[in-house]
């Protein structure tokens, strides 16, 4: 197979358009290109009047050597035309059965059902390892349940929310299958055709930013669980570990103690909480697990309609279904030394409260698969920095955002309800009174405030100066109208736990720490991706294989 990349092509072309480009790109005769598959279609929109979808394409040709000679026989310095890579997955361990099977054996536990978490399940399981998932939460339904509880009637449940429960907090969010992490491996073509096994639409395997959205996030967690037991694997919801069990010598991991008092036994233990497992990483420390302060950001939603997004984007062109509704990404680097970036962008979508714990409001973004709600938001965020905005200590970065989610939760009036700015108004230094034409989609509803109080004073003079400049780039960013809703605070997670390169704590011996909570993952693909490479390096550790090669 050959691999043809920048194949560009206007928005409206015709589907023969795309088998005569492969053609003209290799110089062939028609009978030549015996099949060709998408392996990926993003599109160009810097020029909005002349709009072109960009391809990259498989296939399969006769004489196939002989073409791909006469092409760099051709074009020596032209790079996109070479041989497909190999991207299938192969298990390191093929004896996982017969492992599991042998007296004494210990069955890996995996501690979080999100996405690192039931992928690393997802992967001991079929190398039949018969992993334990142990999730502090609930079931993805019974979860949805609590969730809507709190969006709908300000009722937390503090072990069961947006952050908390199977599916983690990808599950409440734009369900983007993306990510900028290096995946020399196609790792995370293997998380995609898993996902799309377990229901997720086809698209996702050649869209350039594919999402799926919450409600088939739903599903597809429930799929891929039933999977997991069917090949062995067993979960426990409603189960927080509390504990590590150690050896008192060498600190090596024996187990783990439940938050009922049960000792389970285990010498390979996967650490894949998410970044809001703040009790747990007390825990972490605590046990002597070493940690490190890492930057995140802090900062608010901001919503506009979407209909202003897609114009900005893709003037005439929008609502062009295979745009769909657009998206942005924006950076500044402001005159304070800050960095201001958009977050998370969720077109077509909705502002959620996202908090796990009473008496704090924190806010995040999500869609549906269709995204076709009226607003667009995004995260609009200011970097942090450990040692200078808070102490350089694993937990500071807690304590820092706990500081400021309750200042907002105080500001939106003591109820989960979310303090809510104008642009116009924030731009101005006055608080909000009353909102414009632009609704707030976050549930259960917003305070008219004044965000600054809800922000620390560097971050607001960061946003002040960015948003103008963010709408000579995007015109109608800055309007006056576009609602900011705070506080954006869990970006990413406020620590990282180091690991050496056979996947275990440096400290820690038999414990692997994995995903987003840790520090190594920043959304659903790459989560996933973490989760792959480090129930690899469980299950080589068991069968007593050297770690090589996997990418920790």
């Amino acid at each position: 197979m050959l691999r043809l990349t920048e194949l560009r092509l206007p928005l409206d072309h015709p589907p023969e358009a795309l088998e005569d480009a492969i053609r003209a790109r290799l110089a062939i005769a028609p009978d030549a290109l015996e099949r060709f598959t998408v392996f990926r279609r993003g599109h160009d929109a810097r020029r909005r009047s002349a709009i072109m979808l960009v391809y990259t394409v498989d296939c399969a040709v006769k004489d196939e050597a002989a073409v791909l000679a006469r092409y760099r026989a051709e074009h020596p310095k032209d790079p996109h035309v070479n041989i497909a890579p190999e991207m299938a997955w192969r298990p390191p361990v093929t004896d996982g059965a017969a492992l599991a099977s042998k007296p004494g054996y210990l069955r890996p536990i995996v501690i979080g059902a999100g996405p690192c978490g039931f992928m690393a399940a997802l992967t001991l399981a079929q190398m039949g390892l018969r992993p334990l998932i142990l999730e502090r939460g609930k079931v993805v339904r019974e979860r949805t349940v609590d969730t809507f509880a709190l969006w709908r009637k300000g009722v937390l449940t503090p072990e069961s929310n947006v952050q908390f429960g199977e599916g983690g907090a990808g599950t409440f969010s734009d369900g983007k299958l993306y990510s900028q992490v290096r995946d020399p491996r196609f790792l995370g073509r293997r998380v995609l055709e898993e996902f799309v096994k377990a229901g997720a639409p086809e698209e996702i395997l050649y869209l350039a930013h594919p999402h799926i959205g919450t409600f088939r996030l739903v599903s597809m967690v429930e799929h891929i669980r039933a999977e997991i037991e069917a090949a062995g694997g067993e979960y426990r919801f409603g189960t927080r570990v509390d504990g590590l069990v150690q050896d008192e010598g060498t600190g090596r991991i024996k187990g783990v103690r439940t938050a009922e008092g049960e000792v389970i036994a285990a010498n390979h233990v996967v650490m894949a909480v998410g970044h809001s497992a703040r009790d747990t990483f007390t825990m972490l420390q605590q046990a002597g697990v070493q940690m490190q302060a890492k930057p995140f950001s802090i900062g608010v939603r901001i919503e506009h309609p979407q209909s202003v997004i897609d114009t900005a984007q893709f003037g005439t062109s929008a609502g062009n279904p295979l745009l769909g509704a657009a998206e942005y990404r924006l950076v500044h680097h402001a005159s304070n030394g800050r960095g201001v970036y958009s977050f998370c962008m969720c077109p077509g979508g909705t502002v959620v409260a996202a908090t796990s714990e009473e008496g704090q409001v924190v806010t995040n973004g999500m869609s549906q698969y269709s995204r076709a709600e009226r607003n667009a938001n995004s995260g609009m965020v200011v970097d942090l920095r450990p040692g200078e905005d808070y102490p350089d200590d694993p937990l500071a970065g807690m304590a820092f955002q706990r500081h400021w989610e309750r200042k907002a939760f105080e500001a939106g009036g003591r109820s989960y309800k979310a303090p809510a700015q104008r642009v116009g108004d924030f731009l101005a230094g006055r608080p909000s009174t009353t909102l414009g034409a632009v609704v707030p989609s976050y549930k259960p509803g917003v305070t008219p405030a004044d965000l600054s109080t809800c922000l620390p004073d560097f971050a607001v003079a960061a946003l002040r100066e960015a948003l103008p400049l963010f709408d000579r780039k995007l015109k109608g960013f800055a309007m006056e109208d576009a609602v900011m809703t705070g506080v954006e605070t869990r970006t990413s997670s406020p620590l990282r736990i180091p690991r050496g390169e056979d996947g275990q704590s440096l400290s820690t011996p038999g414990l692997y720490p994995a995903g987003e909570g840790a520090g190594y993952a920043g959304g659903i693909l790459s989560a996933g991706i973490d989760g792959i490479r480090i129930a690899e390096a469980v299950a080589m550790a068991i069968a007593g294989k050297t770690v090589d090669g996997l990418g920790l």
